[in-house]
């Protein structure tokens, strides 16, 4: 059952008022909470809706038939309302966070205590989804109501906002802001300090100068959070058209040292901001991750190494390793994004290598399934003002080349090999790929000079 809901977490507005008019009929306070209520006050429309009740977990589960809870323990329980799954919260407060991550308890409380215990103010609002009702909850809380008009696609919709933290001034204001003590807020859970940088990157919001000072300060403790974790938020952060913002925050809060501490590089001077090759790759346009790590690796190196005559040495092969092997272990990355970041950087290792490379080799390059992105790395590379009349020669005779074919089946294999009397061994790879470049380059046009070739190659002992 839980894997049942795990797949189809997701959420309707009308199935998510539902469940706040069903809590609120039973007795119970009940609110859209988090960023939904962000995203409908900057006029976006939420991807999911999140409700926030007074009701405890085990009553959630009496008003509701179909539930899962998956975090019980924490007040948290997802219920099935029409087509959708909606994260149903008790109001609480938190204990004390002993691992960076989660609280060693929780206390059922008000909706007042459950906001002071979120991450930023915009995060920290509620709002009430139905309209043109009255609760009587006392002046202080109608009091805090406040009414706001915003566009929600082609109409205008009115909200009731809920704000005990002055999220909606922050969100006015265009202000990311800690609730309370910042640093009290990233010492409960250190992922919330590429949280802050994820946030203010998609939103374009400035980060209030105490909010930031304390991300500087706590940017150690990113390694107690898990890789898996930090991979989560790297992923939402370095691949869509916003990743530039996110990429300068990251500079300019002290991260990028935590996030790249396994690559061992030697500081040797301060990064120029104006020079980052990773805000060239692809500018404008959504990134897959293993690309979006290839540039930030290489942009890293970069940035801190000291001027190099020739920036080659980072694509050699055992520094290619190294840097791929630094971001899988730092981030646990999947297989497919760890061979998309490697293929990508290895990608253009033969390519900037002396001599020249060899018209077999760029066709072999262009086949490969990574090539338009070691393209784009190339292009940024020139932008960035590296290796200019290498790259513009590459990119010219690349572009002249894919208009052949640039992987035509084999001429030869291993059965005719074998057929001509060879014993398989070691020498056939080698033979295959002489053979094939021979192809690629037209030296050899069919299958009987293609064998011929291997034949008198296999007579000199090659």
């Amino acid at each position: 059952m839980a894997d049942e809901f795990a797949k189809h977490v997701r959420s309707d507005r009308s199935d998510a008022v539902a469940i706040v008019r069903r809590l609120t009929d039973a007795g119970h306070v009940a609110y859209f909470a988090g960023g939904c209520v962000r995203d409908l006050l900057l006029g976006l429309v939420p991807k999911d809706y999140d409700v926030a009740t007074d009701a405890p977990p085990d009553r959630v589960r009496e008003l509701f038939r179909n539930t899962q809870a998956v975090g019980a323990a924490f007040g948290v329980i997802l219920v099935r309302q029409g087509q959708s799954v909606v994260e149903v919260a008790t109001f609480r407060s938190d204990g004390k966070y002993l691992d960076g991550r989660r609280p060693s308890k929780v206390h059922f409380t008000t909706a007042q205590e459950d906001a002071q215990r979120r991450d930023f103010t915009i995060n920290g609002l509620f709002l009430d989804p139905i309209a043109d009702r009255i609760i009587d909850q006392g002046s202080r809380l109608e009091d805090l109501r406040v009414r706001r008009l915003r566009a929600i696609g082609s109409a205008v919709e009115q909200f009731d906002v809920i704000d005990f933290v002055g999220g909606v001034e922050d969100l006015d204001a265009k202000r990311l802001r800690a609730i309370g003590s910042p640093a009290a807020r990233f010492e409960e859970d250190s992922l919330r300090l590429l949280r802050a940088v994820r946030l203010s990157a998609r939103l374009s919001f400035g980060i209030e100068s105490a909010t930031a000072d304390a991300i500087r300060s706590h940017a150690p403790q990113l390694r107690r959070v898990s890789p898996e974790r930090i991979a989560e938020e790297l992923r939402m952060m370095l691949t869509p058209p916003t990743r530039v913002a996110a990429w300068e925050l990251l500079w300019k809060l002290g991260l990028t040292p935590e996030l790249f501490r396994f690559l061992h590089v030697e500081p040797s001077r301060k990064p120029d901001p104006t020079m980052f090759l990773f805000a060239r790759l692809a500018p404008a346009e959504s990134i897959p991750f293993g690309p979006a790590l290839a540039a930030a690796a290489i942009c890293y190196q970069l940035q801190l190494a000291a001027p190099a005559s020739d920036v080659r040495h980072l694509f050699q092969t055992s520094q290619v390793n190294a840097a791929v092997g630094a971001l899988r272990k730092s981030l646990k990355l999947s297989n497919e994004e760890t061979d998309a970041m490697r293929l990508t950087l290895s990608g253009i290792t033969p390519l900037l290598a002396d001599p020249e490379p060899s018209v077999a080799t760029m066709m072999r390059f262009l086949a490969g399934s990574e090539a338009a992105w070691s393209r784009a790395l190339l292009q940024a590379l020139d932008e960035a003002g590296y290796l200019r009349d290498r790259i513009r020669w590459l990119a010219e005779r690349l572009s002249d080349l894919e208009k052949e074919d640039v992987a035509p089946p084999p001429l030869l294999d291993g059965e005719m090999l074998i057929a001509a009397g060879l014993t398989p061994g070691p020498i056939f790879r080698k033979l295959l790929d002489a053979v094939y470049d021979a192809q690629l380059e037209h030296r050899v046009k069919d299958k009987e000079e293609a064998l011929a070739m291997a034949m008198r190659m296999a007579g000199e002992g090659t």
